[in-house]
C-alpha cells in the first residue's frame, strides 16, 4: 500500500514539474512576442513619421503645372520632408458650412457698412493702412499646428492699429492664445479660430512678438522653420513641438504689467460671403481657414484653385488682407504663416466668389475694444 501512494506521489510530482516547465516556456514565449509586437509598432509608427511627401517631388509639382491653369507651382520645401511636418501646419477647425447652430453668430449687418456703397475692383489693407506695418508682416508657426492662433492673434493686432490710428502698431502673443485657450482647442495640435476670438472678447490678449524677439510681453515661443545654407529645412525630421506651460507673467518686456497689458474685442463672429469686403474696409484684415489639398504646398504664384483629383491633407488658417482680379478671375489676397520663403514671398492668391476649398464660408473677426 506504502509503495503504491508513493508511486502516487511521484507521479503526481512529475506531472508537476511538467506543468511548471510548461508555463515557464509559455511565458517565455508570451514575452518574446509581447516583445516582437512591440518592436514591430516601433518600426510602423518610425515609417508612419518619416513617409515622404511624394507631393513635394519635382515630378508631382510637374503633375500640377499640367493640370492648373490660373497658377503655377514649384518648389517650397525639400522634396525629402517628411509627410508629418507638412501635416504639422495644418492647425485649424474652423472650416465651416452654415447651419442652424452657427448660423446666429454669421455677421450681416453693421453701421459701418452702409457708408462704403460701392465695393472697389482691388483692395490691399497694406496700402489702404500703410502706418500698419504688422499688416503685411509674414510669420513663422514652426512646427505646431498653431496656424489658428497666428492668423487671429495677428488680425487682431492689425484692427487694434487700425482703430487707434497707428498708436498701438505691435503683434499680439501668439504665444498666449495657443497655450493659455484651453477651451480654443489643443495648442500645437490644432484649434477654432472662432473660439480665439471668443476669448479675445472675454479674457484678452497680451502684446508679444516673434521668436526670442523680447518683443511684448510674451513673445512666441515655438522655434520657426527657416532654411538653412545648404538649403534643408531646419525644422526637417524633428517631432511637433509639444505644448507649452501657460505663463500668465511677461517674460519679454518685463517692464510691462501682465493684467494691464491685454486687449479685448467687444464681439466675435463669423462672416457671410456679402459681408467680408465690407467687414474689411471698415476694420481692417480677418482670419479665414480653408481646407488644404496636397497640392497646395507648392503654390508659388497665381490664383490658386484646387486641381483635379487633389487629396486633402487638413485644415489651414491665414490672415485674409484683400482682394482683386486677374485675367477676369476673383481672388483674395492672402498672408500665410510658412515665413517668406514659401509661395510669394509667404502670400497666395486664391479663386473668391466659388467657395474654394471652403474659403468662403470659413472667415472670422471681432472688432477691438479701445
Amino acid at each position: 500500500m506504502k509503495l503504491v501512494v508513493l508511486l502516487l506521489y511521484s507521479q503526481a510530482a512529475y506531472s508537476g514539474y511538467v506543468i511548471l516547465f510548461l508555463l515557464l516556456n509559455l511565458g517565455k514565449t508570451i514575452l518574446i512576442m509581447a516583445k516582437i509586437i512591440h518592436l514591430v509598432s516601433i518600426i510602423l509608427y518610425s515609417v508612419c513619421v518619416t513617409e515622404q511627401a511624394y507631393f513635394l517631388e519635382k515630378d508631382f509639382i510637374d503633375k500640377i503645372n499640367e493640370k492648373a491653369t490660373t497658377w503655377k507651382a514649384g518648389i517650397n520645401f525639400d522634396p525629402s520632408t517628411p509627410k508629418e511636418h507638412i501635416l504639422s501646419l495644418l492647425g485649424s477647425k474652423g472650416v465651416q458650412i452654415p447651419n442652424k447652430i452657427n448660423y446666429k453668430i454669421y455677421k450681416t449687418q453693421d453701421d459701418g457698412y452702409s457708408s462704403y456703397v460701392e465695393i472697389p475692383i482691388k483692395f490691399d489693407a497694406r496700402k489702404q493702412w500703410i502706418r500698419c506695418k504688422t499688416i503685411g508682416e509674414v510669420r513663422d508657426q514652426g512646427n505646431c499646428k498653431s496656424c489658428w492662433a497666428l492668423a487671429t492673434s495677428s488680425v487682431f493686432a492689425d484692427r487694434l492699429c487700425i482703430a487707434t490710428n497707428g498708436d498701438f502698431n505691435q503683434l499680439l502673443s501668439a504665444e498666449e492664445i495657443t497655450f493659455c485657450c484651453h477651451s480654443c482647442g489643443n495648442g500645437c495640435n490644432g484649434g477654432y479660430p472662432i473660439k480665439a476670438w471668443k476669448h479675445f472678447k472675454r479674457h484678452g490678449l497680451v502684446t508679444g512678438g516673434n521668436y526670442k524677439s523680447k518683443e511684448g510681453c510674451e513673445p512666441y515661443r515655438v522655434p520657426p522653420c527657416p532654411y538653412d545654407e545648404q538649403g534643408n529645412n531646419t525644422c526637417k525630421g524633428k517631432p511637433t513641438e509639444k505644448n507649452h506651460r501657460c505663463t500668465r507673467m511677461c517674460y519679454g518686456d518685463q517692464d510691462l504689467d501682465f493684467d494691464q497689458d491685454h486687449r479685448y474685442t467687444r464681439d466675435y463672429y463669423y462672416l457671410t460671403y456679402a459681408s467680408i469686403q465690407k467687414d474689411v474696409i471698415n476694420y481692417g484684415p480677418i482670419e479665414a481657414s480653408f481646407d488644404v489639398y496636397d497640392d497646395f504646398p507648392s503654390y508659388k504664384s497665381g490664383i490658386y484653385e484646387r486641381t483635379e483629383n487633389a487629396t486633402y491633407l487638413g485644415g489651414h488658417a491665414v490672415k485674409l488682407i484683400g482682394w482683386g482680379e486677374e485675367y477676369g478671375i476673383p481672388y483674395w489676397l492672402m498672408v500665410n504663416s510658412w515665413n517668406e520663403g514659401w509661395g510669394d514671398n509667404g502670400l497666395f492668391k486664391i479663386r473668391r466668389g466659388t467657395n474654394e476649398c471652403g474659403v468662403d464660408n470659413s472667415t472670422t473677426g471681432g472688432v477691438p475694444t479701445i
